[in-house]
This record gives structure tokens, C-alpha cells and sequence, in this order.
């Protein structure tokens, strides 16, 4: 037996329970992870509350989690790119994260460079291949472009914002605080928006001199929707890939026409990375742009895995700035 955060009803924080599972020995095609750090992020709040419906195994619940690092304890058979011992992360599930020990494909994982430490790994592979399918796979972020990231101060607005300094790009940021402010500018985030303080659809207007920008990435959600696309130019598009804030819903078509021909999508990173061939492309080019330096990990703030209902009510009350992880 090992340790586990388990969720037998949806809910609060409250509901994540830490508890004694089984993991059982690897199936064809699996690997054993022990453990040694565990990503937390805003989609596991939404397995949590249920807002993202979770089947429940035959114990009658699920363990949370997308992302993770640890060493390879066993593999089953059919296994050919691992063994015993090699360090390896994952950020695109399944699910089962939030557990000292796990099963998982070994499809799923990619080996990692020696130079990366465990807990910043874990804090990189969800967000960071997020931010990955962002400017390098949905739409090709060129040097020159201004763009709008609201969260800029979350775990992936943070990478974002390097990201895209360092491919030329600039980047317009919503935040809400002075402090979130200044994390966002020294990640490269050029225009800062304190949106509690400011109309900062009327505040993007002016830093773009009244023409918009071509896109918006948006992973608050229903709150920031309608504002968002009012800043963007003809023809701009809105990539609404979270919900913080709630999901959108009721859109009528024709205020797309009517706001500039405008395009939105609701992307998800599984389809950007859905064959091993996908997720080494895109693990690599990560690992590249962090192990030079272009990219650097901010883990805000650790929790021991007993202590992710913790990290769930930071996340969601917009206490934290960076990554989140649990360390086992």
C-alpha cells in the first residue's frame, strides 16, 4: 500500500482525502513511478469539483493529478524505451498523479535531462507543454506580434511571458496585484494590467493604439470572455483554453461578426500531444528553452501530498504565483 489523495464525492477542498490505495504491478505497455514530486493545477481543481466529470474506479473513486516526476520502480511487459531506474515525467495524464507510487503508459513519459531538478520538473511538464502548444503548435508566435495573456502571474502566464520574450514577441498581462505585477515584468511581461483597478479593455486599446491585438489567450473564463474579445483586432483570435473564473456558455455566433470576423477556439493540450512522436517533439523543445536558461521554473510554493487541500484553496483563492507542486 502507498499513499494517495483520493476524491470519492465531488466538491471543496475538503473532499480530497489522503489515504492508503493499491497500485498493483505494471500491465503491458506500463511503468511503476515511485514518485518524488507532483505538479498541482487548476484542471485538477475541476476534476475535484466536477465540473470536468471523472469516472470513479471500482473502489468508487479517482485519484487527482496530471502531472508528475519520479524514477521507474518495475515495467511490464512490452515496455522497450525504459528500465529500471530512469527518471521520467509526464504532463498530459492519465490521471493519477496525486500518489507516492503509480502506474502509467510508457507512452505517456519522457526521460528527463540530469541538469532539472525534480520539483521544477513537476512544476514545468502540465504548464509548460501548455504553454508549448501556445506558441509553437495552435498559433506561431512571431517576433513583433503584441499579444494578451490574462493570469500573466500564474504557472503558465509566467512561462508564458518568457516564452514569448524570448521568441521577440510582446506581451500585454492582466494581474491582480502589484506584486503579481512585478513577477509578470520580470518574466518579460511588458504591459502590466491591474484589471481590479482599471477598464483594462480601454487599457489594451490604448497600449495597442486603438487597433487590438491578432490574439488573446484567455484561461480565466467566463469572467474575462466578452472583454476579451473587445481587444481583439479584425480577424483576432481568441484562445479560450481554461476556465478560472467558470465556463463560458450562451455564445451567439454573430457577436463574432459583429466584433471583427473574429475567431475563437477552446483547445485542449491532449490534442496538440496525442502520440509519443507529438510529446517528445514538444517535451524537447521545453526542456531546450529551460535548460538554456530562456525559460525559468518559479515554483511558488510546495505542500507535502497530505497537504493538497491546501494547495487546492491557495490555487483557487489566487493566493499563489508560479507553479504549485506537492513533494513526496
Amino acid at each position: 500500500m502507498v499513499k494517495a489523495i483520493v476524491v470519492r464525492e465531488n466538491g471543496g477542498p475538503d473532499v480530497l482525502r489522503y489515504e492508503d490505495v493499491a497500485v498493483g504491478n505494471p500491465g503491458p505497455g506500463e511503468v511503476r513511478l515511485r514518485q518524488t514530486a507532483i505538479g498541482v493545477n487548476f484542471i485538477d481543481t475541476y476534476h475535484r469539483s466536477g465540473l470536468y466529470p471523472v469516472k470513479r474506479n471500482d473502489q468508487g473513486y479517482f485519484i487527482p493529478g496530471m502531472e508528475g516526476v519520479g524514477r521507474v520502480e518495475a515495467i511490464g511487459p512490452d515496455v522497450t524505451t525504459l528500465k529500471i531506474g530512469d527518471r521520467v515525467a509526464y504532463g498530459t495524464g492519465p490521471m493519477g498523479g496525486y500518489a507516492e507510487e503509480r502506474l502509467i503508459p510508457e507512452a505517456k513519459v519522457v526521460k528527463v535531462p540530469p541538469a532539472l531538478k525534480d520539483e521544477s520538473v513537476a512544476g514545468m511538464m502540465l504548464r509548460g507543454l501548455t504553454v508549448w502548444y501556445l506558441v509553437r503548435a495552435l498559433h506561431q508566435l512571431k517576433a513583433g506580434e503584441t499579444v494578451l495573456f490574462h493570469a500573466a502571474a500564474g504557472g503558465v502566464g509566467l512561462m508564458f511571458c518568457q516564452w514569448a520574450r524570448h521568441i521577440g514577441a510582446t506581451v500585454i498581462g492582466t494581474v491582480g496585484s502589484e506584486d503579481k505585477a512585478q513577477a509578470a515584468q520580470a518574466a518579460g511581461c511588458a504591459h502590466t494590467i491591474l484589471y481590479k483597478q482599471v477598464d483594462w479593455v480601454a487599457k489594451v486599446r490604448e497600449i495597442t493604439g486603438g487597433k487590438g491585438v491578432p490574439v488573446v489567450y484567455d484561461g480565466v473564463g467566463k469572467d474575462t470572455f466578452m472583454g476579451s474579445l473587445d481587444c481583439l483586432s479584425p480577424r483576432g483570435l481568441l484562445v479560450s483554453f481554461g476556465n478560472a473564473s467558470g465556463p463560458v456558455e450562451g455564445l451567439n455566433l454573430g457577436v463574432l461578426a459583429s466584433k471583427g470576423s473574429l475567431f475563437v477556439t477552446r483547445p485542449t493540450l491532449a490534442h496538440y500531444v496525442s502520440t509519443p512522436a507529438e510529446l517528445a517533439l514538444a517535451s524537447g523543445e521545453l526542456f531546450d528553452v529551460v535548460t538554456k536558461g530562456a525559460v525559468k521554473i518559479d515554483v511558488g510554493q510546495s505542500y507535502g501530498l497530505a497537504y493538497a487541500p491546501h494547495a487546492h484553496s491557495d490555487l483557487e483563492s489566487r493566493a499563489t504565483t508560479g507553479s504549485t507542486v506537492l513533494v513526496v
